[in-house]
């Protein structure tokens, strides 16, 4: 019987963790399938360039997959049985459960509300294609002189501001921190940031905390009212509360336990990958949820996978947080390094030249998607000899 791998999530690190799986091992062994809810590959990094109504375009999954014998499942996860090495998932044709040997968890992460009032109902995001989506139709029938305000420090929340002000300068663009605005960087990035901020004629309301988010407008905690027509959520991700209910070892924020390979702590045939795997980085901290972390995630799961089924020794690779790149329109960008205590070191990268990079990271990100194996040996790797398969099935 054939190893039954499946794969939850076609993101960053489900997406090329499938398909690095399917090119490098043998069809003869394994059969892989890949559960997502949508028939494309999502670039979530640009899902604020998407909002504000650019055109892009995905890829579609069937093609990223083509040559890999991966089977997609266009359905979704509803839950996970760890003990029974079971999902259940729900789609157009009803409900259905998949087997699995190994499981890989990369289910990702989607917005937090953190229990604001007003956030569900009346707040946009852009960690999701729908959502996206619904705030790009939500921006195109809003007028000169609409108020925009973008709730959140983080990444997220500044490309998000600065992509708005910049694509369309008729609205109104504010952005609410709980702190200083880019407090995270050094002196001469941080200037920079402002500088973009006055440049776009973005307001900032620094050390705003947003309790509550009405039809037009956010309440701060002090009582202030910021006028918005749209405001849109970026504080912050959380993960879904699947794992957490299928009895998977998690931590505090919902995200699987791991240890450095990427394998489920509590059940040895669970590996995670992305925002939703709890993994300790080289400085003893958990990984930030980002892009960056997937793809540290992914590589070390699906290598770890692949050891463990072929009987080869595990690798380890440096789980490190190198820095943040952060988009600031398309024609202005911040690279920012970290040392060891992700504490931002004393020189950046601004300007043109930081976009350039950024955009070269945005579509190198995509393209790696789709060749998932580049530069690696073009051979596929068997399962362990037959008598040690039940083994290294029970352990994998």
């Amino acid at each position: 019987m054939k190893h039954r791998i499946v794969v939850l999530g076609a993101g960053y690190a489900g997406a090329f963790a499938a398909g690095n799986l399917g090119r490098r091992l043998s069809p003869a062994d394994t059969e892989i399938t890949v559960v997502n809810a949508v028939p494309d590959f999502v670039e979530r990094m640009r899902l604020h360039q998407l909002a504000i109504g650019q055109d892009l375009t995905f890829r579609k999954l069937t093609d990223v997959f083509a040559g890999t014998r991966v089977c997609l499942r266009l359905t979704r996860v509803t839950g996970v049985d760890p003990e029974r090495r079971t999902v259940a998932v729900t789609g157009e044709d009803g409900e259905d459960e998949l087997m699995y040997d190994t499981l890989l968890y990369a289910l990702g992460s989607s917005v937090a509300h953190h229990h604001v009032a007003g956030v569900a109902e009346y707040a946009f995001d852009v960690t999701g294609l729908s959502s996206a989506l619904r705030l790009r139709e939500r921006l195109a029938g809003l007028g000169e002189g609409g108020a925009v305000l973008v709730v959140g420090e983080g990444l997220t929340g500044i490309e998000t501001a600065t992509e708005f002000a910049e694509s369309r300068p008729d609205l109104s663009v504010a952005l609410a921190a709980r702190g200083e605005l880019g407090a995270w960087l050094c002196p001469k990035a941080r200037r920079h940031l402002h500088q973009a901020f006055g440049r776009l004629g973005i307001t900032v309301h620094e050390h705003t905390d947003i309790e509550a988010v009405e039809p037009v407008r956010a309440i701060a905690a002090d009582g202030t009212s910021i006028p918005a027509d749209v405001t849109v959520w970026a504080a912050g991700f959380a993960v879904d509360p699947i794992a957490a209910g299928s009895g998977l070892k998690v931590a505090e924020t919902g995200q699987i336990v791991v240890d450095g390979s990427m394998r489920s702590v509590s059940h040895p045939d669970v590996y995670a990958a992305g925002d939703c795997a709890y993994a300790i980085g080289e400085n003893g901290r958990p990984l930030p949820m980002s892009c960056a972390s997937a793809g540290v995630t992914n590589m070390q799961a699906t290598a770890a996978i692949i050891a463990r089924l072929t009987g080869s020794t595990v690798p380890t690779a440096g789980l490190k947080h190198y820095g943040n790149h952060i988009s600031l329109g398309r024609r202005d960008a911040i690279f920012q390094m970290v040392d060891a205590d992700v504490r931002a070191k004393s020189w950046y990268l601004g300007g043109r030249m930081a976009a350039r990079l950024k955009s070269g990271v945005l579509k190198g990100a995509g393209w790696g998607i789709a060749h998932p194996t580049f530069g690696m040996p073009k051979r596929r790797h068997r399962l362990a000899a037959s008598s040690d398969r039940a083994g290294v099935r029970a352990a994998a």
